[in-house]
């Protein structure tokens, strides 16, 4: 039995959202009333090294709630996430990029955030922007770019910065027809490694079912089913009315 690369323990995820209300009316109240919304509900799963676990969900499921903080962007109120010293990359939109520098920059930032050295990143820099193919957008600020290129630049610095860990959300869905075909050939290659350990999260049922072996579904915060991945995705599309 291979061994344990993330341990997930009774997790649980929660907001605080203040209800707004006017600047008159602030003048009446001593207290601004504000609800917990609760987005992850006491998650329990386990991911074996080399196992590749696909999450499915409608939205606000939380699905990328969940995957952010076993990336450690940030912590759960309750509950443990123990990925047992290996190292972890998060492959998403809009998750460490700084919108003012540019692409070029972005890379040298998130490499050193996932741990890699500046002469690592120097080293792959170009097969980084080889495989994004976003031209002279390169040397642009990121806060220039299309959801597209953005989903390009983030899939090729975690695919060529390879890391123990990959948690991908939603990026193998995101740009033009040709750059997701050859985003999902690199996800094989990446992940036929029997030592890497790769969470997915997408809406894409055929993405789901043709790499992942397993499948977990999470439905307003709570796991509803964990197990192989046809008889999880059968009982979510009909659930779901498909």
């Amino acid at each position: 039995m291979a061994d344990i690369a993330i341990d997930v323990r009774d997790v649980s995820i929660h907001y605080r959202i203040l209800n707004n209300i006017t600047v008159q009316k602030s003048f009446f109240r001593r207290k601004t009333r504000n609800e917990i919304f609760e987005a992850v509900k006491h998650v329990t799963f386990s991911v074996e090294e080399g196992g590749i676990l696909g999450i499915v969900g409608k939205n606000g499921s939380g699905k990328s709630t969940l995957l952010r903080s076993i990336a450690g962007v940030f912590s759960p109120n309750t509950g443990t996430i123990d990925l047992k010293g290996h190292s972890v990359s998060l492959m998403a939109l809009g998750v460490g990029f700084k919108e003012n520098l540019t692409g070029r920059e972005n890379i040298v930032l998130s490499g050193m955030l996932l741990g890699f050295s500046e002469r690592e990143i120097e080293e792959r820099s170009q097969e980084i922007i080889d495989f994004a193919q976003i031209g002279d957008f390169i040397d642009r600020p990121v806060r220039t770019y299309s959801s597209g290129m953005h989903s390009k630049l983030a899939f090729s610095i975690t695919a060529m910065l390879e890391n123990d860990i990959m948690l991908v959300d939603e990026v193998l869905s995101v740009g033009d027809e040709k750059f997701r075909k050859k985003s999902l050939a690199k996800m094989k290659e990446l992940i036929s490694d029997d030592n890497r350990t790769v969470i997915i999260v997408s809406h894409s049922i055929e993405t789901l079912r043709e790499l992942c072996g397993r499948v977990m579904w999470l439905h307003d915060g709570e796991m509803k089913e964990i197990g192989e991945t046809g008889i999880v995705l059968e009982h979510y599309l009909k659930f779901m009315g498909n």
